[in-house]
C-alpha cells in the first residue's frame, strides 16, 4: 500500500499541472504508474463499463466502488484518487462513505452535486442538489477523515442546468466548507475554466474528454495550456477504457476473420501484447520471488 500523506496535496498544491489518467482495473493501473504517473483517477464511468457492462448512471454501489479501489491500491504505488459519487446519500451517508475510501487506502475521494442517481458529467439530462446541502456532505466529508493529508474535492455540475456563476458560487462555498481541491465539470470553454479559475479559492481539478465526440462539452486543451491559466490538476477519465475497447474490437474483427472465415491461425503482435509482457506488468517476478522466499 503507498504512502499517501502529505505527497497528494503537495502534487495539487505544486507550481506545475497535475496529470492524472483514469484507471479502473489492474492492467490500467500497472500501466499508469509503468509510464511514470504518480497519481491517476479512478474513473466511476470506468468501474461502471467494466465491471458491470453498465452506463455511468449511479448504478454502481459503494461497496463495489470501495472493493474495485481497495483492490487497485493493493496493486501499484500510484496514489489513487476515488469517484465517490454523490457520497451516496445525504450527509451522514458521505461521512460513512468517506470513511470507507479512505480506510481502503486511496488518497483522495470526490463528491459532486448531482441529483442521486448521478450520470456521467457529460451526459444531458443533468440535475444537481441545493448548494446547502451539498456544503453538509463537504462538511461531513471533512469530519470523517482520520488523516488531514486525505484530500476532499468537491465537484460541481451546476455549469451545464444552471450557469457558470453558479457554479463558482457553489464552488466557494464548498471550499469554505473545507474542501481541498475544487473541480467544475462540463465547462464549456478555454475562457470559461479561466474564469473559474479566477473566482475560486482552491486549487481547481478539469477533466479532458479523449475519446467523447458529440457529448462532450469541455475543449480539448494541452496541460502547458491548462497550467498557464492556472489549473491544477486536469484528468483523463476515459483514455484507457476507451483504447482498450478499441484494441478489443480491432482483435475481435481480426479473430473473426481470420479464425472463423478464413481459418487462418495467426498470432498478431500488432495486435497482442506478448504472455510474457503481460506477466511482467501484472508482477510475476515478485509473485515468484516471494514463493521462492518460502522454499
Amino acid at each position: 500500500m503507498p504512502e499517501h500523506s502529505p505527497k497528494l496535496k503537495d502534487l495539487i498544491n505544486a507550481p506545475e499541472i497535475l496529470i492524472t489518467p483514469g484507471v479502473y482495473d489492474g492492467f490500467s493501473a500497472r500501466i499508469v504508474e509503468k509510464m511514470g504517473f504518480k497519481t491517476a483517477t479512478i474513473s466511476g464511468a470506468g468501474i461502471s463499463e467494466s465491471r458491470l457492462g453498465l452506463p455511468d448512471r449511479g448504478i454502481v454501489g459503494l461497496a463495489d466502488n470501495v472493493d474495485t479501489c481497495s483492490n487497485l491500491v493493493n496493486c501499484t504505488r500510484l496514489l489513487l484518487q476515488a469517484d465517490a459519487d454523490t457520497g451516496y446519500g445525504n450527509e451522514v451517508n458521505t461521512y460513512y462513505t468517506t470513511r470507507a475510501f479512505e480506510k481502503a487506502g486511496v488518497a483522495a475521494i470526490m463528491i459532486e452535486d448531482q441529483v442521486f442517481p448521478k450520470r456521467c458529467g457529460h451526459m444531458a439530462g443533468k440535475e444537481v442538489i441545493p448548494a446547502e446541502d451539498m456544503v453538509k456532505k463537504v462538511r461531513a466529508a471533512v469530519a470523517a477523515r482520520q488523516n488531514p493529508d486525505f484530500v476532499i474535492k468537491a465537484r460541481t455540475d451546476a455549469a451545464g442546468p444552471l450557469g457558470l456563476e453558479e457554479a463558482i458560487r457553489r464552488l466557494n462555498l464548498y471550499a469554505e466548507a473545507g474542501a481541498d481541491c475544487l473541480f467544475a465539470d462540463a465547462l464549456r470553454s478555454e475562457k470559461d475554466i479561466e474564469r473559474v479559475v479566477r473566482n475560486v479559492p482552491k486549487p481547481l481539478s478539469v477533466n479532458m474528454g479523449l475519446g467523447i465526440r458529440a457529448r462532450s462539452t469541455t475543449p480539448l486543451i494541452s496541460p502547458a495550456r491548462l497550467q498557464e491559466i492556472g489549473v491544477a490538476q486536469v484528468s483523463y477519465p476515459r483514455l484507457l477504457s476507451a483504447a482498450s475497447i478499441r484494441g478489443m474490437l480491432n482483435a475481435m474483427a481480426v479473430f473473426k476473420e481470420d479464425l472463423l472465415e478464413k481459418g487462418i491461425v495467426a498470432n498478431r503482435e500488432d495486435l497482442l501484447v506478448s504472455f510474457e509482457e503481460i506477466c511482467e506488468l501484472v508482477g510475476l517476478d515478485e509473485v515468484e520471488r516471494l514463493e521462492a522466499s518460502f522454499q
